[in-house]
């Protein structure tokens, strides 16, 4: 017998407000529909904000096996997508995105994760075991805590072209690594104003020091945001390894 599905039904997808102590995130959920319950990845947006272009990436995780949450970090501001917003000349829409990643701080963001274990506690479409997460440009930082706050659920968390990976702040990546049980990644652009090699390098050594299980590739000839397909800097062979490596890297803990 031929069954013949006019629209794909390989995935569930919603999008919920979950409570948090600053108000409620709003998260976009997606799951595959067979062979549940799935075990969690938390994907942390980047600066520009929620958009499809992430929620194609959520669901590209999200067809290998896994719960994805994909929350919005920027609520607290009352905003959702950037092009929802009154336009502005591109100097004034970028201030007003680092004005916006700005306002975001790592402890406000682990309440919001605290908050999203909470939610996905209750889903019965939601593995009770191991979780992920990923984090891309300033939420590579994100991911990291994460992992460093829920040492016993979170078994692999990865930063793509992350910021910040060096900081003088307790909770700098670096400094916080050691605290994660899980497997860590990160995806370094070689070029990268916001992460330069001497940074990415400082991070490496410091994860040696603390002999931590952790790996830093540096991804040769590319720039910050090449894994964002609607990105100019899009660079689809580095984007397809990340791919491979996130995918990699899941597997290997969570599954």
């Amino acid at each position: 017998m031929t069954i013949l599905f006019e629209r794909s039904q390989a995935l569930i997808e919603q999008t919920v407000d979950i409570p948090t102590k600053a108000g409620a995130v709003t998260t976009f959920i997606v799951h595959p529909e067979r062979e549940g319950p799935h075990p969690l990845v938390v994907f942390f947006m980047d600066a520009p904000a929620i958009r499809e272009e992430l929620r194609d990436m959520a669901r590209r995780i999200a067809t290998v096996g896994y719960y994805v949450m994909l929350p919005n970090l920027y609520y607290r501001r009352g905003v959702m997508e950037l092009k929802d917003l009154p336009p502005l000349p591109e100097e004034k829409a970028r201030e007003r995105m680092f004005d916006l990643m700005g306002s975001l701080t790592i402890k406000m963001v682990m309440d919001d994760a605290d908050a999203l274990l909470e939610f996905a506690g209750r889903d019965a479409a939601c593995a009770p075991g191991k979780a992920g997460a990923v984090g891309y440009c300033m939420s590579g930082q994100y991911a990291i805590n994460f992992a460093a706050r829920h040492p016993e659920r979170v078994a692999a968390a990865a930063s793509i072209y992350g910021v910040k990976l060096v900081t003088d702040e307790p909770d700098s990546p670096h400094v916080v690594a050691d605290k994660a049980r899980g497997e860590l990644y990160f995806a370094c652009a070689e070029t990268d104003r916001w992460a330069p090699l001497e940074m990415v390098q400082a991070l490496d050594a410091a994860l040696k020091e603390k002999t931590v299980r952790a790996e830093v590739e540096l991804y040769p000839g590319t720039e910050h945001g090449f894994a964002f397909p609607q990105r100019a800097v899009y660079d689809k062979p580095a984007a397809e390894r990340h791919w491979e490596r996130l995918f990699s890297l899941f597997r290997r803990n969570l599954m």
